[in-house]
């Protein structure tokens, strides 16, 4: 909403009024030749922030700087106005005896929300406020919109998302949440650029989606006249490339994943994976610290960090806790106990565990884990060795088989990370996805498909492998004190309004 002079919303045709107003003012600006949208660049020497930060050097020196207007008030022969850049905002002091009658004038015409470029002198006023005394200002782009009321902002949350360059205009913080974001994912990059990662971009369209249990967005790619997909992760590509021989490698990407959407959900989202040969899951766990604990050191400046009220102490070693001790520590329910699958369905029954007949014993003991345990695992908690029967990608452990090098970091109740020893037994993947394919006979659309060339590649040989993909949505949310993931995406998926 915008606002009149006394602070009240604007509306219907008051608003239509100012709106028309402005494409006059913009009208009258062209057919006098000083149209602002044929002006192609600004000199820009500094920005807001510099100035205020190193006042002593500034002070008395011309600077330039451009942005957007965004209050004004005029007093006669002199005149403020606010310029926020990038950075924040400026104080400039406008006067008629600097800038000249006619340019004074037309800076009185300026509106909320323009943006120009000041050229002029830093100084300080006498209420001690760091300035710019106007020498040269120049309109450099027309509003012809108004801004949301400046007491108030923008606080509708539908419309944050849906006009996300209203919601950075008018709401500081946001910017800084998303400054926060290219923070974190430039901390993970040079981690493990350090670490020798080599960093690889693989196809988002795909014959068949792989790597992860989700349901695909399928298109059509009309020269090749063949449906394809929207990858669902990036772990098949990037193991492809283990075989090749690149030994360490790494991607941040977009996945799509045609599901629900809520507070930690979007169907496209970031994803990091990345594969090291001849280490495995316990390998995988040491990177994932490293990566969270320097994120914490870069971003936050502090491994103690208060998440939605709750403190989580991240300069401690991470809890590992096995599956089975997870579900027997939360359930009391121990699954060493528990023979086969009919009676682990008997012990499901009991606890009024909703399966499918299809289910497996470690199909149960995860379901057991998403009840009582996932919510409890608040501090940085990973979750090692589960079932074979969630895993279809995951090298069994050599002393109890029914079981995988697999884990997860579970923070606040929520899943970060997924990190496997990285099955590379070609006989047995092709067995592991006859199963999923099975599932997916079943009506289960999230059941992996059969990939025909990875398991030609595995064919190959790989060398043992660690794996681990992160979400960086929902890292971000940590940093940034997020509730909802789309106060963490720039344009999260939204729902056409109908017109």
């Amino acid at each position: 909403m915008a606002e009149n002079k006394n602070n009240q919303p604007l509306e219907g045709k008051a608003l239509n009024e100012i709106l028309k107003l402005r494409r006059e003012k913009l009208q009258t600006l062209q057919e006098e030749g000083r149209d602002p949208f044929k002006i192609v660049k600004a000199d820009v020497s500094n920005h807001s922030l510099e100035i205020k930060e190193n006042f002593s050097s500034f002070e008395g020196k011309t600077v330039s700087v451009a942005g957007r207007i965004m209050s004004k008030r005029v007093m006669g022969k002199a005149s403020f106005c606010d310029i926020q850049d990038r950075d924040g905002r400026i104080q400039c002091y406008v006067t008629r005896d600097s800038l000249g009658e006619e340019e004074y004038k037309r800076f009185k015409k300026l509106d909320i929300g323009d943006l120009a470029v000041v050229k002029g002198y830093v100084f300080k006023t006498q209420k001690e406020e760091i300035s710019i005394h106007a020498e040269e200002l120049e309109l450099l782009s027309k509003s012809l919109q108004v801004l949301p009321e400046k007491f108030h902002g923008l606080k509708d949350q539908d419309l944050r998302y849906r006009q996300r360059y209203v919601d950075l205009i008018v709401n500081p913080e946001v910017k800084q949440s998303f400054i926060k974001r290219s923070a974190v994912i430039r901390t993970i990059r040079n981690y493990l650029d350090n670490l020798e990662f080599l960093e690889v971009e693989t196809p988002i369209l795909q014959n068949i989606p792989g790597g992860a249990s989700a349901r695909p967005f399928i298109t059509h790619h009309n020269t090749l006249d063949i449906d394809m997909y929207m990858r669902i992760a990036l772990e098949l590509p990037l193991k492809r490339l283990i075989v090749g021989g690149l030994e360490r490698v790494y991607e941040i990407g977009r996945v799509f994943r045609n599901e629900g959407m809520d507070i930690k959900h979007n169907p496209e989202f970031t994803l990091m994976e990345l594969y090291q040969a001849y280490t495995d899951y316990h390998g995988m766990m040491d990177i994932t610290e490293g990566i969270i604990k320097e994120c914490c050191d870069k971003v936050a400046g502090t491994r103690i960090i208060n998440y939605q009220g709750v403190e989580l102490d991240f300069s401690k070693p991470f809890e590992r806790l096995s599956m089975v001790d997870a579900v027997k520590k939360y359930a009391n329910v121990d699954f060493d106990q528990i023979k086969d699958t009919e009676q682990a369905k008997a012990v499901a029954k009991e606890h009024n565990i909703e399966f499918e007949p299809i289910h497996e014993k470690g199909d149960i003991l995860n379901l057991f884990f998403e009840e009582y345990v996932e919510d409890k695992l608040v501090q940085p908690t990973f979750i090692i060795d589960h079932p074979v029967e969630i895993s279809p990608l995951t090298k069994r452990k050599p002393d109890k088989p029914e079981y995988t090098e697999r884990f997860e970091l579970f923070i606040v109740g929520r899943e970060f990370a997924n990190a496997y020893s990285e099955l590379n037994d070609p006989i047995d993947q092709r067995e592991r996805f006859k199963r999923q394919e099975q599932l997916r006979e079943n009506g289960d659309e999230e059941a992996n498909m059969i990939d025909e060339d990875f398991l030609t590649a595995l064919e190959y040989g790989m060398p043992p492998t660690g794996g681990m993909g992160m979400g960086i949505d929902r890292l971000v949310m940590l940093f940034t004190d997020a509730s909802t993931i789309r106060d963490v995406l720039l344009f999260p998926t939204m729902k056409p309004i109908e017109q």
